[in-house]
C-alpha cells in the first residue's frame, strides 16, 4: 500500500503543479493560439494524471486494466464499478475524456476558446471531487 500511496501522491503533486499553471493563464484576456494550446495541454495533463491514478489503484487491487480500443472510457466505468469514484464524478470526467480525444487528434488552432474556458473553470471542482473520492477509497 505504501508504494501505491507514493505513486498516487506523485501524480497528485504533478496535477497540483499543472493546476497552478492553469490558474495563471485561464482568465487572461485575448489569448493567442499558443496560449489556448497551453490551456489544452494543461487540461490534457490533468486528465492523464487522473487516469494514471485510477490505473495504479486498479493494479494494486489486482484488477486488469482495460485494453480495448475504448480502454479510456472502460477505465472510468471500471473505476465506478469498483466504487473508486462515483457515477457523478465519472460523468464529469467523461467531458475531459472527450476533450482529451479531441485534443490529441486536432490542431491547436482548432481549439474553441469558450469550450476551453468552461473546461478550465470546472476542472478545479471536478478534480477536488475526484481527489476526495480517491482519498476516501485509499483510506479504507
Amino acid at each position: 500500500m505504501a508504494e501505491l500511496k507514493d505513486k498516487v501522491n506523485a501524480e497528485i503533486e504533478n496535477i497540483s503543479v499543472v493546476l497552478e499553471e492553469l490558474k495563471g493563464i485561464k482568465d487572461k484576456p485575448n489569448k493567442n493560439t499558443a496560449e489556448l494550446a497551453g490551456i489544452g495541454t494543461f487540461l490534457h495533463n490533468i486528465y492523464n494524471g487522473i487516469e494514471n491514478i485510477l490505473k495504479q489503484i486498479l493494479i494494486s487491487e489486482d484488477i486488469k486494466i482495460p485494453s480495448s480500443e475504448s480502454w479510456h472510457q472502460d477505465l472510468l466505468i471500471q473505476a465506478t464499478d469498483k466504487k473508486i469514484i462515483t457515477e457523478t464524478t465519472e460523468k464529469q470526467l467523461a467531458r475531459y475524456l472527450a476533450f482529451r480525444h479531441f485534443f490529441i487528434h486536432a490542431y491547436g488552432f482548432m481549439l474553441d476558446e469558450q469550450e476551453l474556458k468552461l473546461l478550465a473553470d470546472d476542472v478545479f471542482n471536478v478534480y477536488s471531487s475526484f481527489k476526495t473520492e480517491i482519498d476516501f477509497f485509499m483510506s479504507k
